[in-house]
């Protein structure tokens, strides 16, 4: 449109919007989609003021199970004017530029140009690209636009699908099929992430891996007063009764001052990295064993469960050595330790090589427990919310997503803390004055005659309350990374 035609549309409703637009010849300008482009705007617009600024975008972005943070890139690209807010013209522009981009993106996948996109064209396309997908990943890419139930996608779908998502061409559709569709299966722990040869190229690997660091990191020293507490109704058992959690840590304050609530959580961050790289280093070794000599293909959900709880088990063979020390500093009295260091030091020299293995029984077996549950209570929550609310979409939106995990997470807990609970005791033996030097099953009997059944699972309550704060924080501060490190969601 040219500029002697350039109108404002401010809280116009649709009818005005469309009469104005009468007679007009512009592609892309028809009445019909000036009115629908006006009522989005509407839709936007919470306080009717005829702009929308950045927190309206975020609100409406979030309804649509968009990412909060694709706002700022959606004004930034719009803003002609700079001033951080958006008018019906401006809104307009970037629509019609964007779905301009859409149309193009369609052809392209449009092979037969039927007017449809099929599940064969997805995978052909996203091959040519370089990433290769099963046919049930596939689908599920497809089942996210399909609103029709046809298992095929026509340009309304494909538009209206990434109309708000700031994606200029197919391999930021591709980049974004994959993390956030096709791979979003509660797989925090127990997957780990696939990535493509390209992103390998690039450095993304590295970058992910750097910015889940960080927000482990920072998520474990937010809740280490919380661990610690749990840690310590885990190993002193019965003798524990009575202390709740304000008495727990004003006893360990009064003991050693505030920074004593934060002991052992050094050494918990330290071991995020070596785990985090042997973890990822054996899945892509196991997944190579598991797919043979078919480079190309990729593995089914179950496959890559097993490679992942595989390559956890591996990461916590080699790094278990410091979950003993953990637990050790963790315990430890003012004065006990100097550090790492002297902890390890004491260790080797009063109990031998063995002690920084205790436990690991117990430990490898929780994991299958824990993986499994939580993977299976996942996508049984994940997929009954999208049979209840997001008519025919695959995609719920980041906080259904975070809210299943937290949950899944949990019951996961649940269902292994017995086993972690044993691991731990068995780890803190030494540390713990006359206390019995049992085996697992030992230390499970020993459990059920003093303390019976809620014994097992002494020092759940603050373990519990620690999960919905650790997932926030991680996700904060792991998007924030993301951005920082230049990765793309």
């Amino acid at each position: 449109m040219g500029e002697g035609r350039a109108r404002f549309c401010f809280g116009w409703t649709r009818a005005r919007c469309q009469d104005q637009d009468k007679g007009v010849s512009d592609p892309g300008r028809e009445p019909e989609t000036r009115e629908r482009w006006a009522e989005l705007f509407d839709q936007l617009d919470l306080n009717k003021d005829g702009k929308v600024d950045i927190n309206e975008l975020r609100i409406g972005l979030a309804a649509r199970g968009l990412l909060r943070s694709d706002a700022e890139e959606i004004v930034r690209e719009s803003d002609t004017n700079h001033d951080g807010l958006l008018d019906f013209e401006e809104f307009s522009q970037y629509l019609w530029a964007h779905e301009k981009e859409l149309r193009l993106m369609f052809h392209t996948l449009d092979r037969n140009h039927d007017g449809r996109i099929d599940v064969g064209e997805i995978q052909q396309s996203l091959h040519n690209l370089g990433l290769e997908v099963s046919t049930e990943h596939a689908i599920k890419i497809l089942q996210s636009m399909d609103r029709d139930g046809t298992m095929t996608i026509n340009w309304n779908e494909w538009r209206d699908h990434f109309l708000f998502n700031p994606l200029h061409n197919m391999e930021g559709i591709a980049r974004y099929w994959k993390h956030s569709l096709m791979f979003d299966i509660g797989e925090h722990m127990t997957v780990p992430p696939e990535f493509s040869q390209q992103e390998r190229q690039s450095g993304v690997v590295w970058r992910q891996l750097v910015a889940g660091a960080m927000a482990g990191a920072v998520s474990r020293t937010g809740t280490a007063p919380l661990d610690r507490l749990k840690v310590f109704l885990q190993v002193h058992g019965s003798s524990s009764r009575g202390i709740n959690l304000w008495t727990g840590l004003r006893g360990m304050v009064q003991e050693g001052g505030v920074r004593a609530l934060w002991r052992g959580n050094g050494i918990n961050v330290l071991k995020i990295a070596p785990e985090s790289a042997i973890k990822f280093m054996a899945y892509e070794q196991i997944k190579w064993l598991i797919r043979g000599r078919n480079e190309a293909g990729t593995l089914r959900v179950q496959e890559r469960f097993i490679a992942g709880s595989l390559a956890g088990a591996t990461a916590q063979t080699i790094i278990y050595p410091m979950e003993v020390l953990k637990t050790r500093l963790t315990l430890r009295k003012t004065g006990q330790y100097s550090g790492i260091v002297d902890c390890a030091r004491q260790i080797l020299r009063k109990e031998g090589v063995r002690a920084f293995y205790r436990g690991y029984v117990p430990n490898t077996l929780g994991i299958i427990p824990y993986a499994g549950i939580d993977l299976a209570v996942y996508e049984t929550l994940k997929n009954a919310w999208l049979q209840q609310y997001s008519k025919g979409s695959a995609d719920p939106g980041v906080l259904v997503l975070l809210g299943c995990g937290t949950v899944s997470s949990t019951c996961g807990q649940l269902a292994s803390y017995p086993l972690a609970l044993i691991r731990t005791r068995m780890q803190a033996q030494a540390s713990t004055e006359g206390g019995p030097k049992l085996s697992m099953v030992g230390q499970f009997k020993h459990i059920i005659s003093h303390d019976g059944v809620p014994g097992l699972y002494r020092g759940i309550a603050p373990n519990f309350l620690k999960v919905i704060p650790a997932v926030s924080i991680s996700y904060v501060v792991y998007e924030h990374m993301k951005k920082a490190l230049g990765v793309q969601s």
